[in-house]
């Protein structure tokens, strides 16, 4: 039975006596139901970040994650780059986030000796029509409060960078590189010291508002992936929370949509941006010491270059936009992860523009991700969406910052981030 997975709750906490609960259809069926102070769905790096800082503020809190382990999706399937906050419009929150959250990253690794290192970043331009444009990545990145910022002239460059091949490149001292797995242990490991209860294999199917509680419809994974769809997917227990933050990544949106009593007119659409990456191989000694970053494209940073802890290098990720994902391929991350090998032909010829003694058959697949966005291809860049409804009053609220030490034992919230 899922209750007996959600360790300790049972015989920790008051159980609720099972009542019936009534489905979208008018089905009806005994369900568990528990009280609990806070829940996070999803078990990425942010939710499990949110759940610390929640546990070290005296909440309690339950996280829930499909997977069977924490970080499965995008958490471990990106460049592991801490990035400085050059290429974001100023006050947005992708640029006080990024800004903030690489001090407090850095300080973080420190303090609990999560490898990281701060190797900096180059910004190329390969071409003189490109100038203009690193131009204005320098004057956006001062005004977010990016330090250290230097353009360079391609001879500097490339005396830092022999392999490089630029006619002018911006530095960004600030940019590192971190160990996103040893970064979410550490984050786990804090939570569950104070108290923090993981439940994996455990998927939130949607939910309710009733009263000042937000009810959550819980269900095994296993049930959601061996459902035939044919009759409906009733919850096994139902998590009655003071707060909950909607922190499920790649399903987020689809995820919130499932709530009734909640507007889902102002839950955005989201767009998702498949990109894969591929590791130079072959090479004694790497090319590079530095991060190496193109112009930014449509929908990407571009194809750049990635060093991890090891010194290993790899390329990418390229943009392949994709639809028809379904809302319950989402909550279980079944998404298309494979590399598909024909992509490398279009990574050699963007790599070249930079790094022009790039040899032939040197690149061997690596990994793919999927970029949740807000925008879709050819469209304008959207900001980050923090949406804050009131249990009480299913009132919407767009928050431009939420600091977690606000929410107090009184907090009857649902946080929606995307």
């Amino acid at each position: 039975m899922l209750r007996h997975t959600i360790r300790g709750l049972r015989n920790s906490r008051r159980w609720i006596s099972s009542k019936n609960f009534t489905s979208r259809v008018g089905v009806e069926r005994a369900v568990a139901r528990e009280s609990v102070d806070c829940v996070v769905i999803g078990a990425g790096v942010v939710g499990i970040a949110v759940a610390r800082e929640l546990a070290l503020k005296g909440r309690e809190v339950v996280v829930i994650e499909s997977a069977s382990t924490f970080g499965t999706g995008t958490s471990s399937r990106n460049s592991e780059v801490i990035h400085a906050g050059i290429y974001y419009p100023r006050n947005s929150l992708k640029a006080v986030f990024c800004v903030r959250g690489r001090e407090l990253l850095y300080r973080y690794c420190s303090e609990h000796e999560v490898s990281h290192k701060q190797i900096g970043k180059l910004i190329v331009a390969t071409r003189s029509s490109e100038v203009p444009k690193l131009n204005d990545l320098m004057i956006r990145g001062n005004e977010n409060g990016v330090d250290g910022l230097r353009m360079l002239e391609g001879f500097e460059a490339m005396e830092m960078e022999p392999e490089l091949q630029c006619v002018r490149a911006l530095l960004s001292p600030a940019s590192g590189i971190v160990d996103t797995h040893s970064l979410m242990l550490s984050l786990v490991g804090e939570a569950e010291n104070h108290r923090t209860t993981f439940c994996y294999n455990t998927a939130v199917i949607g939910g309710h508002l009733e009263g000042d509680r937000i009810c959550l419809h819980i269900s095994e994974s296993k049930d959601l992936e061996n459902w035939d769809r044919r009759f409906p997917l009733h919850p096994e227990v139902i998590l009655m929370a003071k707060l909950v933050v909607n922190s499920a990544g790649l399903s987020a949106p689809a995820l919130a949509k499932r709530f009734d009593g909640l507007n889902s007119t102002v839950i955005p659409a989201l767009h998702y941006a498949r990109g894969c990456y591929f590791v130079l191989s072959k090479m004694k000694t790497p090319p590079f010491k530095h991060l190496i970053y193109p112009i930014p494209e449509d929908g990407g940073l571009g194809v750049h270059v990635t060093l991890d802890l090891d010194g290993q290098i790899k390329f990418g990720p390229d943009v392949e936009w994709i639809n028809g994902v379904d809302d319950i391929s989402s909550f279980l991350n079944k998404f298309d992860y494979s590399v598909c090998a024909k992509r490398v032909e279009r990574f050699y010829p963007e790599i070249r523009k930079y790094y022009p003694n790039l040899k032939d058959d040197s690149l061997e697949p690596g990994y793919t991700g999927i970029r949740p966005k807000l925008s879709g291809a050819q469209q304008s860049a959207v900001d980050f969406i923090i949406q804050v409804v009131s249990a009480n009053s299913c009132e919407h609220f767009l928050y431009k910052y939420v600091d977690l030490q606000y929410l107090d034992k009184s907090s009857n919230l649902y946080l929606f981030l995307v």
